[in-house]
């Protein structure tokens, strides 16, 4: 993988449904979802301007979920409104090791002397909600949750210093990504229902009448209002060393010896929903609180503080 200057177009209708020769979601989405993936061992490759960094997993597993994230029959894994003409599906991905390594370029403006960055888990998993359009397969929604186990980090000074720039570098595309995204956003757009079919069926289990207003209740229960990405750590023992006396000669014999400080972090969690507009409800946050009232009310405040300045301009 590359990193591009400016953001590529959008990819358009779902692939699988052009080649199976199909405008909506159907059959061959429905056959390709419901396998099971496995994985020996993958590598990734990501090149930069600033830096090169690898992704390697072992014993990669991918498979179709249930709502509650359980292994169950596939006509449970996801969930189809036809009066909306949406569809709900839920894919999980587990691994048994990911080792992480980045290093910066020749030509990029890194210090002459750098540590390459190298970071080793255990087991994970990830959970995929993804919700589309029944009639184009175009992906409306998603969630994205990362979850890890305990985790242990040991970074030095220049490291950790490598990383902030290695993020920095990436953030000016990713910001030109994410005002595409913004500017693509799907808007809210009166859909016919499709027209009935034998391959509806899939979404219902054996025995049970279709039901518009249940239906249409646990569509509610399990859908995703906006994008978002999630990630937590159920422990994370982070360790950062000074490794300067390595790297200036003298340095011990002047009596500058190196220190060191371990943080740790239990049940951390970063959310981030790249479309919320300030002032919008919180109410379907993951981790949504009474406290967040406060800051809504501050948020729609100078929302219309700014709306009112921009009406005398």
């Amino acid at each position: 993988m590359r990193t591009c200057e400016e953001p590529r177009p959008p990819n358009g209708q779902s692939p699988i449904a052009l080649a199976a020769g199909q405008s909506e979601y159907g059959f061959a989405e429905k056959v390709v979802e419901g396998m099971f993936i496995v994985v020996n061992s993958i590598t990734i490759k990501i090149h930069s301007k600033a830096f090169h960094a690898s992704f390697e997993l072992w014993q990669l597993q991918g498979y179709s979920v249930n709502p509650n994230w359980q292994q169950s029959d596939l006509r449970l894994t996801r969930i189809t409104d036809p009066q909306r003409g949406e569809v709900l599906t839920f894919k999980e991905l587990t691994w048994q090791t990911l080792r992480i390594e980045a290093d910066a370029t020749d030509n990029g403006d890194q210090d002459p002397v750098t540590t390459p960055l190298r970071l080793i888990t255990n087991q994970g998993r990830i959970q995929i909600s993804l919700k589309r359009r029944t009639r184009d397969c175009n992906v409306m929604a998603s969630k994205l949750m990362f979850l890890l186990d305990d985790l242990l980090w040991v970074l030095t000074d220049s490291q950790l210093k490598a990383m902030m720039k290695y993020a920095e570098s990436l953030s000016e595309a990713m910001e030109k990504s994410a005002q595409q995204r913004k500017s693509l956003a799907p808007e809210s757009i009166q859909i016919t229902p499709p027209a009935p079919s034998t391959q509806q069926s899939w979404s219902q289990p054996f025995g049970v009448s279709p039901n518009a207003s249940s239906i249409g209740q646990y569509f509610d229960k399990h859908d995703m209002k906006e994008s978002s990405y999630h990630l937590l750590i159920s422990r994370l023992d982070l360790h950062i060393c000074d490794d300067s006396h390595t790297r200036e000669s003298g340095a011990l014999k002047h009596g500058m010896l190196g220190g060191a400080i371990q943080l740790t972090f239990r049940r951390m969690a970063f959310d981030y929903y790249p479309f919320h507009r300030a002032g919008d409800a919180c109410k379907h946050w993951v981790r949504y609180s009474e406290a967040m009232e406060t800051r809504g009310q501050w948020a729609k405040k100078l929302v219309s503080e700014f709306q009112s300045k921009i009406e005398k301009l």
